[in-house]
């Protein structure tokens, strides 16, 4: 399911970091705290409200904004999520390249609308336990369009509390994300390699 223009805009304030689908996380074994989960989404929203009101150029809020995704979000998973199945076979060299692009390319796809969501706020609600990952609740609200719920998900596998996915109203990110990869990936005859090259340059 792709996600319609309004899923999109919410999107990018939320900080699109791309992140794995549940059906093919192995489950978190450490013992993260909903207040610790908590405390990264507000962490991020603030990090993004900053870049956002930063005034800064285009070219430094991309930027900016794909150091903030590597430090919240379990790049290395979420990329090898959104791949699909074809992360099976690939050779741990390509899945660094890939992981490497998808970054680059998620950055700049969600950066380059950022000032479109000056005046947004996001504001954690709850969280709960699911044994898998923790999911933090939050109301968003952008100028001009009613609060929407976001549902975070959280775990804590690589040491320390990251991103695995986001749901906006019940979609997942990377579910969509993963959509448009696997589209990309049949316009290159399923070579990593070539999709890999092609994602250096969209966005």
């Amino acid at each position: 399911m792709f996600f319609t223009p309004q899923h999109t805009r919410r999107a990018f304030l939320i900080g699109s970091i791309a992140v794995a689908g549940a059906g093919v996380l192995p489950r978190a074994a450490m013992a993260l705290s909903t207040t610790q989960a908590s405390a990264l989404v507000e962490q991020v929203a603030g990090e993004i409200t900053r870049i956002i009101n930063s005034g800064q150029s285009e070219n430094t809020m991309i930027r900016d904004f794909e150091r903030m995704m590597v430090r919240y979000g379990d790049m290395p998973t979420i990329a090898q999520s959104v791949l699909g199945p074809p992360a099976r076979s690939a050779t741990a060299s390509q899945l660094s390249a890939f992981a490497e692009a998808f970054q680059g390319y998620m950055a700049r796809k969600y950066g380059r609308r950022f000032r479109e969501f000056l005046g947004g706020t996001v504001t954690v609600t709850g969280a709960q336990d699911t044994g898998r990952y923790i999911e933090v609740l939050a109301s968003v609200t952008i100028p001009g369009d009613a609060p929407f719920e976001v549902r975070f998900r959280v775990w804590d596998r690589s040491g320390r509390p990251l991103f695995i996915d986001l749901l906006i109203e019940g979609v997942s990110l990377v579910i969509s994300e993963r959509s448009e990869i696997g589209s990309l990936l049949d316009r290159n005859g399923g070579s990593v390699a070539a999709t890999t090259a092609a994602l250096s340059n969209l966005g």
